[in-house]
C-alpha cells in the first residue's frame, strides 16, 4: 500500500504539518505506524468507515482521516487529536472536502 499526502492547491501538506507540530517521540510513532500500513496494509492499523469513502485511522489519541484510490494508494486528508466520543464535524466535514477534491483530480 501506498501512504501519499493530501496537498492543498498552495502546495501545504496539513497532515505532515501536523505531525511535525506533535512532540517528536508521537510524531515518530506515528510515522512508524504509517510506515507499518505501507507495509503491511490496513490490517496493521485500527480504521474506521466515517461517511462514504472517508474513513480514519486511530492510533491512541491521534485520528488520520484518508480515502483509498485504486492501485492501493492511501491518501491521507486531515489529523486530529480526539478529544471527545465523536469525531468533531468541523474535522469530518474539512476531510470530506478534501477527500471530494482528490477524487474529482483522480477522474
Amino acid at each position: 500500500m501506498r501512504v501519499l499526502w493530501y496537498r492543498t492547491s498552495a502546495g501545504n501538506d496539513p497532515v505532515k504539518k501536523y505531525l511535525l507540530a506533535l512532540p517528536a517521540e508521537e510524531a515518530a510513532e506515528l510515522y512508524a505506524h504509517l510506515k507499518e500500513i505501507e507495509n503491511n496494509g490496513l490490517a496493521a492499523a485500527v480504521t474506521r468507515q466515517l461517511r462514504g469513502r472517508l474513513w480514519e485511522i486511530k492510533y491512541r489519541a491521534q485520528r488520520l482521516l484518508f480515502v483509498l484510490l485504486p492501485g492501493g494508494r492511501l491518501v491521507l486528508l486531515h489529523a486530529f487529536r480526539k478529544s471527545s466520543k465523536k469525531a468533531p464535524p468541523r474535522d469530518v466535514d474539512l476531510a470530506w472536502s478534501r477527500m471530494k477534491e482528490v477524487l474529482e483530480t483522480e477522474t
